[in-house]
C-alpha cells in the first residue's frame, strides 16, 4: 500500500521514484547534508538517507551534486556503499547502508584504543587509494565525513569537494570556501593562499593535513581551535612521531598517507596490533589450515572486548559460520559462533544463525553432530518450537543408532533439553521408539543415562503410555547387570513415584523391588529400601481411604428375606456367569438334602468364558477349560464371582488404545504382570484321571434333578435354560450331555463312555492340551529392552 501510494504521488508530481522509506533523524553536525534512518519499501532492510534541500541551501548545491556523482563512482570497501539516489529541482537523496555518525562513539568515549586504531587504519587504506589510484583529493576529511557501518567498520564520506586534478577544472578550486568551518579545518597552505593552492603542492598534502586533525578528534573529540594542532593529548605513544609529521606546517615535508600507513604496519608499529590482523584475516579463514585456525580463534578469544559487537555479528560471524559448513572448521570454530550467537538478539538467530544449525545437523559428520549436541543448551531458547520439532529432530534421531557410542550417548543426554521442544506426538510416538533402543544398548553407560533420561522427561510423556512405558523401563534396569543402571532405576522410581497408581504400585512395583532387596551391591540394597519405603508408605496411604467391607450388612440381608451362603452371587446382575447360572443356583436353593463337595483342585483357572458349566460349549472352540476344573469347581467359581475381583488377562487391557499406542507397544512391548509370581506358574498340574466308572462323588444329579422338576411340573410356566434341556442323544438307554468341564468325558447314571469309543456321536477333534497357569504376557516385555 505505501509502495502505491508513493508510485501515485510520484506520478502526479512527476518526480523520479524513491524506493525508501523515511525514518527518525540521525544528528549530524559540520555538514551540508540531513542524515535519516531509513527502511527499504520492497523488503524492509535498513539503509540510511542523506537528503539535500535545494530550495534552502541553493549555493552549495553544486557541493550536494558532486557528492552524488562520486559516491556513485567511486568503488572501495572503505567507503559508503550506495543504494540508489533521485535529484530534482527540490531535493536529492542519497540511499546508502546504515551508517553512523562516528561522532556517536566518540562523544561517549566508547571508542578503545585498538578500536580507534583499526579504523584509522581503514580510513588512511580508503585515502591512499584515492590519492594514489584515483589522482583525486578528498578536501574535506573531519570527524563529521566519517561513519560506522553495521558491522562496525569505519566508513568515508562527506565527498562534497573530492575532485580529480585531472579534470579541467575542479570543483575543490571554486567551491572548498562554501564547507561548513572550511577556514578552521583548512591546512595553512590554504588559509594563506587559497583552494588553488592545491595544484602547486603534493598532492596528499592536503589530505594529509586532515588525516592528522582527524586522529586528534578520535582521541580527544571534536577539533575546536587551531591552538590544540600538534597536541598529542590521549594518543598512542608510538604514533606520536607520524602524527606529528602529518600535521607539518610546510606542505612538501608532510608526511604521506602512504608513508603514514607503511610506518604504522611496520614491525612494533601503531598498526601492527591482533585487532587489524584479525579483521584482515577473517575473509580468508576458510583457506588456512587446521593450526592457523586454531591460532586464529584463540587471538580471536583475546581480543573480543576490543572488538565492536556489531562487527562479530556482522562480520565475523558469517565467516566462521562458512568455515564450519563448508571450510572443516570443526568444533572450535562452533564453539566460537556459540559466543557470538550469546549477544545476538531472537530476530537475528533466526536469520544469522537458525538456517545454518538446521543444516549442520544434516551434516553425517560425527564431530560436527557431537558438537551440536554439547552446545544444544545454548541454543534451545532461540530457536522455535517449529523448527526444533519439524527439523531438527528428524536429523537428530539418527544419533540414536549410530556405531559410534559417543554419538548415541549425546543424543541420549540431549534429550533432556529438547523435550520442552516436541511435540506431544513426537514425544509419545518416535522418541519413545528410539530410547526403547538406547535402553538394550550394549554399552552400560548409555542404558544407564537412558533409564535416567526416562526419569526425568516422564512428566513430559502422555497419561496413557506413562505408566505402562515406566514400570517396564525402570522393571527391565532393575535387572540390569551394571550397578549403576539398576541404581539409576531404583533414582527414578523414588523420583516418579506420584505419577503411578496405588493398585499399579502394589501389583506391578513393589514386586519388581524386592529382589533388590538382596542385590549383591549395597549401593543397590541402600537405594532399594529408600525407594520401598516411599511406595509402602504411599500404598498404606491409600489404604486407610478403603472401606471396611464392601459386603452389605446382614440387617439388609435379612430385610430382603435372603439367607446369605458362601459362594452365592448377591444380586443376579449381569456378569462373565450369565443369566443362566442365576437363575439356576436360585432354584438350588429349594433343593433338600446337604450336597457334597469335592476338595477343591489346587489351582483354579482364571474365568475363560462367560458362561455357565452347565451350558454346552459353544462352536468357537478356540476357549477350553483347564482339565483339573470339575462341575462343581466351575459352580464355586460362578457363584463367588461377584465377591471376588475378575482376574483380567494382560493382553486384554489395551484393546482400545490408538494406533500411537500400538507404535509404542511394537517398541516397549508389556509388562509381563505375573513374572514376578513364579510360584503359580510352577504349581503342579493335577494328573489326569483314570478311566473309571464315574462317580460324581457327592455332586447333585443336576440332569435327575430336572427330570424330577420336568415330571412335578409338566405344564412348567418357566422353559429351562438355553443348555440345559434333554440331550436328544440316547445311547444304550442312558441320556447324555455334553460337559466341556471334563476330561474328555461325558454322561451321567451309573457308567461313563470314552467320546471316541460312541460310534452313533459325531466325530469330535482330540481335546487340544490345556495349561493351567494364567495366561501371561512373558518376562520379555519387549523386544527393544532385550
Amino acid at each position: 500500500m505505501d509502495f502505491l501510494k508513493s508510485a501515485v504521488a510520484s506520478a502526479i508530481s512527476k518526480d523520479p521514484p524513491f524506493h525508501y522509506k523515511f525514518g527518525d533523524r540521525v544528528t549530524l553536525r559540520q555538514s551540508i547534508w540531513t542524515l535519516h534512518n531509513g527502511t527499504k519499501r520492497e523488503d524492509g532492510s535498513d539503509c540510511s538517507i542523506f537528503s539535500f534541500d535545494v530550495p534552502n541551501d541553493r549555493s552549495r548545491l553544486p557541493l550536494a551534486r558532486n557528492a552524488v556523482r562520486k559516491m556513485r563512482t567511486l568503488r572501495h570497501p572503505g567507503v559508503i556503499k550506495v543504494l540508489d539516489t533521485v535529484e530534482t529541482e527540490t531535493y536529492i537523496y542519497i540511499a546508502t547502508e546504515r551508517v553512523t555518525p562516528l561522532e556517536w562513539h566518540t562523544n561517549r568515549k566508547s571508542l578503545s584504543e585498538e578500536t580507534s586504531k583499526w579504523g584509522l587504519c581503514t580510513i588512511s587504506n580508503t585515502l591512499a587509494f584515492i590519492n594514489a589510484e584515483a589522482s583525486s583529493v578528498h578536501g574535506n576529511l573531519r570527524l563529521g565525513s566519517v561513519f560506522t557501518s553495521q558491522s562496525g567498520e569505519w566508513r568515508l564520506g562527506g565527498f562534497d569537494v573530492l575532485s580529480s586534478l585531472k579534470e579541467d577544472d575542479p570543483i575543490i578550486y571554486r567551491y572548498g570556501s562554501l564547507l561548513p568551518n572550511a577556514n578552521t579545518y583548512a591546512p595553512p597552505e590554504i588559509a594563506k593562499s587559497g583552494w588553488e593552492s592545491i595544484k602547486r603542492h603534493p598532492l596528499y598534502a592536503t589530505d594529509a593535513w586532515g588525516l592528522g586533525i582527524l586522529i586528534y578528534e578520535v582521541f580527544n573529540g571534536c577539533f575546536i581551535e587551531s591552538d590544540q594542532i600538534g597536541l598529542t593529548n590521549r594518543l598512542p605513544p608510538s604514533m606520536h612521531q607520524s602524527y606529528k609529521r602529518l600535521l607539518n606546517p610546510n606542505p612538501k615535508a608532510r608526511l604521506g598517507i602512504p608513508h603514514f600507513r607503511d610506518q604504522g604496519r611496520r614491525s612494533g608499529g601503531f598498526f601492527e596490533t591482533l585487532l587489524i590482523k584479525l579483521s584482515q584475516d577473517i575473509e580468508s579463514l576458510g583457506l588456512k589450515s587446521e593450526e592457523e585456525r586454531e591460532e586464529f580463534l584463540s587471538e580471536l578469544d583475546e581480543v573480543a572486548d576490543d572488538f565492536p559487537e556489531e562487527f562479530f555479528s556482522v562480520k565475523v560471524l558469517p565467516e566462521l559460520l562458512k568455515s564450519v559448513e563448508f571450510g572443516g572448521g570443526g568444533a572450535k570454530v562452533f564453539a566460537s559462533v556459540m559466543k557470538i550467537g550469546r549477544k545476538l538478539s531472537d530476530e537475528e538467530w533466526g536469520t544469522k544463525l537458525t538456517p545454518v544449525i538446521v543444516r549442520l545437523f544434516a551434516n553425517p559428520d560425527r564431530a560436527i553432530r557431537v558438537c551440536l549436541l554439547e552446545n544444544l543448551p545454548n541454543m534451545i531458547d532461540h530457536l522455535p518450537q517449529k523448527i526444533v520439532n519439524d527439523k531438527i529432530f528428524p536429523q537428530m534421531v539418527t544419533g540414536f543408532t549410530d556405531v559410534a557410542p559417543l554419538v548415541r550417548e549425546q543424543t541420549v543426554k540431549a534429550v533432556l533439553t529438547i523435550i520442552t521442544k516436541l511435540a506431544d506426538r513426537t514425544i509419545n510416538g518416535e522418541l519413545l521408539k528410539h530410547l526403547a533402543k538406547t535402553s538394550n544398548d550394549e554399552q552400560p553407560g548409555i542404558r544407564t543415562n537412558t533409564t535416567i533420561c526416562m526419569g526425568k522427561i516422564a512428566r513430559n510423556l502422555g497419561s496413557n503410555t506413562r505408566q505402562k512405558v515406566l514400570i517396564a523401563a525402570f522393571s527391565r534396569s532393575l535387572r540390569d547387570p551394571f550397578v549403576h543402571a539398576r541404581n539409576a532405576a531404583l533414582l527414578a522410581l523414588a523420583a516418579t513415584s506420584d505419577l503411578f497408581s496405588e493398585e499399579d504400585c502394589a501389583t506391578k512395583i513393589l514386586p519388581a523391588l524386592c529382589p533388590s532387596l538382596l542385590d549383591k551391591e549395597k549401593l543397590v540394597r541402600d537405594q532399594t529400601n529408600k525407594s520401598f519405603d516411599i511406595y509402602v508408605q504411599k500404598i498404606r496411604k491409600y489404604a486407610t481411604t478403603l472401606p471396611d467391607t464392601t459386603l452389605p450388612p446382614p440387617s439388609v440381608a435379612a430385610a430382603n428375606g435372603v439367607t446369605p451362603r458362601m459362594g452365592t452371587p448377591q444380586n443376579d446382575s449381569a456378569g462373565w456367569t450369565g443369566w443362566a447360572i442365576s437363575s439356576f443356583t436360585n432354584k438350588l436353593g429349594t433343593a433338600s438334602g446337604a450336597m457334597q463337595t469335592k476338595a477343591p483342585s489346587t489351582l483354579q483357572s482364571p474365568p475363560q468364558d462367560e458362561r455357565s458349566s452347565s451350558v454346552p460349549p459353544s462352536d468357537n472352540t478356540s476357549r477350553i477349560l483347564p482339565t483339573s476344573a470339575s462341575v462343581s469347581t466351575l459352580h464355586r467359581q460362578a457363584v463367588t464371582s461377584t465377591s471376588t475381583p475378575a482376574w483380567t488377562p494382560p493382553e486384554l487391557l489395551f484393546q482400545d488404545e490408538q494406533a500411537q499406542e500400538e507404535l509404542i507397544d511394537e517398541a516397549w512391548g508389556e509388562l509381563a504382570e505375573d513374572s514376578f509370581f513364579d510360584a503359580l506358574s510352577d504349581a503342579p498340574v493335577q494328573p489326569k484321571p483314570p478311566t473309571v466308572t464315574f462317580d460324581d462323588g457327592g455332586e447333585p444329579d443336576f440332569e435327575g434333578w430336572l427330570k424330577a422338576q420336568a415330571q412335578a411340573k409338566p405344564e412348567s410356566e418357566r422353559p429351562l435354560p438355553k443348555g440345559l434341556s434333554k440331550s436328544s442323544n440316547q445311547g444304550n438307554g442312558r441320556t447324555g450331555v455334553t460337559r466341556s468341564a471334563t476330561a474328555g468325558m461325558v454322561g451321567f447314571g451309573a457308567g461313563s463312555k470314552q467320546l471316541a469309543t460312541t460310534a452313533t456321536k459325531p466325530k469330535l477333534e482330540a481335546p487340544k492340551a490345556i495349561v493351567t497357569k494364567p495366561v501371561e504376557a512373558g518376562d520379555d516385555w519387549g523386544d527393544a529392552w532385550d
